[in-house]
């Protein structure tokens, strides 16, 4: 979908048509296919959003059925929960979802860090690794990627609050 949304837009955007500000991805099919093109832009987007919420609910219960027997007995139900429980934060939080995917953006940023930290720990940790040594500059670079990816994190919280 990404490849034809821009591939699109590098079309619409080359015949010399100018992007709506508002929503210019759908500006894009709007224009190359008028009332009928924006519609199918919404069938497309609705169709990635769907796929993407049951694809991400199903990997994360997949994580949790490890847990308990009972969690994996229950993996629909618990699946379906999680589908439900979204859609109503969705709700609450009264945001589109460009915010939303911004705010997912920002949260991601900053657990990358700290699952980067947990591995540069686990490494140097001979009980659980007893026969692999960490190189140095590996070492140095994954605490440096740590602290510009913190960095970078707090800069973005900062300037999304303005």
């Amino acid at each position: 979908m990404r490849y034809i949304l821009f591939l699109a837009a590098l079309g619409v955007v080359w015949a010399g048509s100018s992007l709506g500000d508002k929503n210019p991805a759908a500006s894009v099919f709007q224009i190359a296919a008028g009332n009928m093109g924006y519609k199918f832009f919404g069938v497309v987007m609705w169709s990635a959003a769907i796929t993407s919420v049951i694809g991400a609910s199903f990997t994360s219960v997949s994580f949790w059925k490890t847990f308990s027997p009972a969690l994996e007995k229950n993996q629909r139900l618990l699946i379906t929960g999680f589908i439900v429980f979204s859609t109503l934060i969705f709700i609450l939080l009264k945001q589109t979802p460009g915010a939303i995917l911004i705010m997912a953006g920002i949260l991601n940023g900053l657990i990358l860090p700290v699952a980067l930290v947990i591995m540069l720990i686990a490494v140097t940790k001979k009980r659980l690794f007893p026969s692999y040594r960490h190189p140095l500059w590996m070492h140095i670079t994954g605490w440096l990627v740590v602290a510009l990816m913190t960095w970078m994190s707090f800069i973005t919280i900062q300037q999304s609050t303005k």
